[in-house]
């Protein structure tokens, strides 16, 4: 009898600590909350693009000859001035040589003929000799300081095809692989011209993107209502990632938009200038660049991933000053150094909820542990 009523009291016991009708008694969710960061922030514009050189030169010879000599490693750099390709000179230093002969004479028919005129002018003062002759003398002298002038022009010529037996690098930069090697004929002239090598400038480097109508109606507007300038009138920076590199690690400038927009494809043609010191970046490379899509503005950033997403809309959960979850829609902006921008639907004194989102409920209370909104492995970077 005493055990009963022992065991009686003991149940009776668990029935109170379990509350009203034998409910356990509520848990509240603990969570992590920060307050957004409040800064000055610009939104960037990304876009893709190409790398070219600054500068591409196709090399070719001027004079026709066979190459003697290759003068540079291939795929090395050579600086301006520098010897590339040999032709045989000798052809072209005996038309010098005949060159240098037919200026001696003409400069010899050409003294000669001035003594004759210079005679001339006394004979014809003492009447010894008739005006026809005086005059042809005369004449017969200038003509021949022509035939002098023409001389020394074709020796000039025939100077400057020797000259062009030795080419030469006409800027810095990469050079390509030798088209043409020793012993090969090679063509020269402005039409028909043989190809040589190829030489690409590649410090700086250009990247040219295509930016789309949309994109470029809206930098005008902003131009014209002085919130950003134009990279039409003056330079812009710029920032370029490689396909394999993360963030943004070149910087630039916009140097250079088109006249016009393509009517094929509905872009307008841009280019940026980035330094390439190290001669890393080749012509060719894919890139991703960007470039400011608005104003200086004051701006509040969170945690990407204390977004949520209810049918298309963006919301967070916020605290309200009983510690009570509260259901917030937000507009947001890009994302801006792994931090979401959010342009409106909070304040900078809010408590945004950052950990343990899937145990809130609207209005159910909650146990918040504050931290700050940018994790400490963003903020070392």
């Amino acid at each position: 009898m005493a055990g009963v009523l022992m065991l009686g009291a003991l149940t009776g016991c668990k029935r109170d600590a379990a509350g009203p009708g034998g409910a356990p008694p509520a848990v509240v969710p603990q969570v992590t909350v920060a307050k957004p960061i409040a800064q000055r922030l610009k939104d960037w514009d990304e876009f893709t693009g190409r790398l070219t050189a600054r500068e591409r030169v196709d090399i070719h010879s001027r004079v026709s000859g066979y190459i003697t000599q290759v003068s540079f490693k291939e795929g090395t750099e050579v600086k301006a001035g520098d010897l590339l390709f040999t032709i045989d000179p000798r052809p072209y230093e005996a038309i010098v040589e005949r060159a240098e002969a037919m200026l001696a004479q003409a400069k010899t028919a050409a003294e000669l003929a001035g003594v004759e005129a210079k005679n001339a002018t006394a004979l014809r003062q003492g009447q010894a000799i008739s005006v026809e002759e005086a005059e042809r003398r005369l004449k017969s002298a200038t003509g021949e300081q022509a035939g002098v002038r023409g001389a020394e022009a074709a020796l000039r010529a025939a100077k400057l095809d020797l000259e062009f037996t030795q080419i030469r690098a006409p800027i810095s930069g990469r050079i390509s692989d030798a088209r043409v090697t020793e012993g090969n004929l090679v063509t020269g002239g402005t039409q028909g011209a043989t190809l040589l090598t190829t030489i690409v400038e590649l410090d700086p480097i250009y990247c040219e993107i295509e930016a789309d109508e949309r994109s470029v109606l809206k930098y005008r507007e902003m131009h014209k209502n002085g919130e950003r300038t134009s990279a039409m009138f003056e330079r812009i920076p710029a920032e370029m990632a490689l396909i394999n590199q993360e963030g943004w690690p070149h910087h630039g400038e916009v140097d250079f938009v088109d006249n016009q927009i393509n009517p094929a494809t509905g872009t307008i043609r841009a280019r940026a200038v980035f330094p390439n010191a190290d001669r890393l970046m080749a012509p060719g490379f894919f890139a991703k660049v960007r470039i400011p899509g608005s104003g200086e503005y004051d701006g509040l950033l969170i945690r990407d991933s204390a977004v949520g997403d209810d049918q298309g809309s963006s919301f967070v959960w916020i605290l309200d000053a009983e510690d009570k979850a509260v259901y917030r829609p937000i507009t947001l902006g890009p994302l801006l150094n792994g931090m979401r921008v959010v342009r409106s639907g909070l304040k900078a004194e809010d408590r945004v909820i950052v950990l343990g989102l899937m145990s809130v409920r609207n209005g159910a209370k909650v146990k918040p542990t504050p931290t700050d909104m940018q994790p400490a492995a963003a903020a070392t970077k």
